[in-house]
């Protein structure tokens, strides 16, 4: 049986990804946990084979979280499933370790797919994050603007392109307002940005958000 510990704050969606779990024979919901520190506790504890984390969560860095885990377990896979579009987060997670990256609209028995590829040693790499990084080695491409910020800065930007406001992102991130706006003005100068409008132009051209 493969143990999975799940990881995400949202109490519908983890019963979600249970249901479907409990489809399977070959799988089982070994752990569930609503934070990141919460994860990290069940890890040093527990054993799975599994981690299926949400990048969105309230309290500590998801790259921190990430980061925490490999270094307790590091070769426990890791698997993200987020809401969050592939081209947002995908590459940076992948250069911390983690093994699979899945979106939430994906259908369950790609999720069960993931699982299995993932603690069978593999990468669940989707395709758009293939061909990203083909077309940057085989076309030379400069890396855009927003692969030149901070972890945190790129937290901050995605949560900007959510529509949060600064407050909210303070409070997301548990960070301060001040905080908030100093990683805010730095991400907009490396991006050489310098309104909202500009700001999404480029977050749709390089894929960070759908048109509307």
């Amino acid at each position: 049986m493969i143990r999975v510990l799940i990881v995400d704050d949202h109490p519908i969606f983890r019963q979600g990804l249970i249901r479907t779990i409990l489809s399977t024979t070959d799988l089982m919901v070994a752990g569930e946990a609503n934070n990141g520190s919460a994860a990290i506790d069940k890890i040093n504890i527990d054993e799975y084979d599994v981690v299926l984390l949400d990048i969105s969560m309230p309290g500590q860095n998801c790259f921190d979280i990430i980061k925490e885990i490999r270094k307790v377990k590091p070769k426990l896979p890791i698997l993200i499933v987020t809401m969050h579009p592939e081209g947002q987060y995908a590459l940076r997670m992948f250069k911390l370790g983690i093994a699979g990256y899945l979106t939430k609209e994906r259908a369950p028995v790609e999720l069960l797919e993931a699982i299995r590829s993932v603690a069978s040693g593999q990468k669940y790499i989707p395709q758009s994050i293939m061909e990203q990084a083909i077309g940057h080695v085989e076309h030379g491409l400069e890396r855009p603007a927003h692969e030149t910020l901070s972890n945190r800065e790129y937290e901050v930007l995605s949560l900007m392109l959510a529509g949060k406001k600064v407050g909210e992102i303070a409070e997301i991130l548990s960070i301060s307002v001040k905080t908030v706006k100093t990683h805010r003005a730095r991400l907009l100068a490396k991006m050489d940005i310098k309104t909202n409008a500009e700001l999404f132009r480029y977050a749709i051209k390089h894929k960070l958000v759908g048109e509307t």
